[in-house]
């Protein structure tokens, strides 16, 4: 029985500024496309300084510190997401936020009302775990207090998705909130 449904941060809470930063610099060359990819890892697990992040992959992409940073921090959040979270599901279920982030972002993303919308959160750069290790997935179904059979995980990439489900979890991709309702209430409806 369906118990808790655990968010992504960047790409479905809010946009996610690194991936098209990413794809615009370095999606044209897979060694500096690995690279940054490499440092972007370091950085969400707690190894790296995000200044250093910042300045490395700047120099990478051939920009400044300062454009590099404006680009990557663009990540307004989802109110309309937030809003089906508070007014639908918050009634129902536990929520939490499972994000592989180099820092803890969520009081410049988000207002204090939506950050005490989560019963539990799990950041990569404090637990030194990334998604898609599947010790990522445990530690926030665990602080939840919840089995991970009996979680939805929302991500906007497969491959976290696909992780989640390995871990136990059922997970959806998310891509619109329409589309996130249609295909949270055919879960729902089937624990009925």
């Amino acid at each position: 029985m369906i118990q808790a449904i655990i968010f992504d941060c960047f790409g479905v809470l809010a946009a996610d500024g690194w991936l098209p930063f990413k794809r615009k610099y370095f999606s044209a060359n897979q060694d500096l496309f690995q690279r940054a990819g490499d440092l972007n890892k370091q950085v969400d697990s707690g190894l790296a300084d995000y200044q250093e992040f910042i300045e490395q992959v700047a120099s990478l992409a051939g920009i400044t510190p300062k454009e590099a940073r404006y680009q990557i921090e663009q990540n307004p959040a989802h109110t309309e997401v937030f809003d089906y979270i508070k007014n639908d599901l918050k009634p129902k279920y536990k929520i939490g936020l499972l994000s592989n982030s180099g820092a803890n972002w969520l009081p410049e993303l988000f207002t204090s009302e939506q950050i005490k919308l989560f019963d539990a959160i799990a950041l990569s750069y404090e637990t030194g775990i990334t998604k898609p290790d599947p010790r990522a997935y445990q530690i926030i179904a665990q602080r939840l207090a919840v089995d991970p059979v009996d979680c939805i995980f929302i991500d906007d990439q497969d491959r976290f998705c696909t992780s989640a489900q390995d871990a136990g979890m059922q997970a959806i991709v998310y891509q619109t909130l329409p589309h996130l309702q249609a295909d949270l209430k055919k879960i729902l409806a089937k624990q009925r």
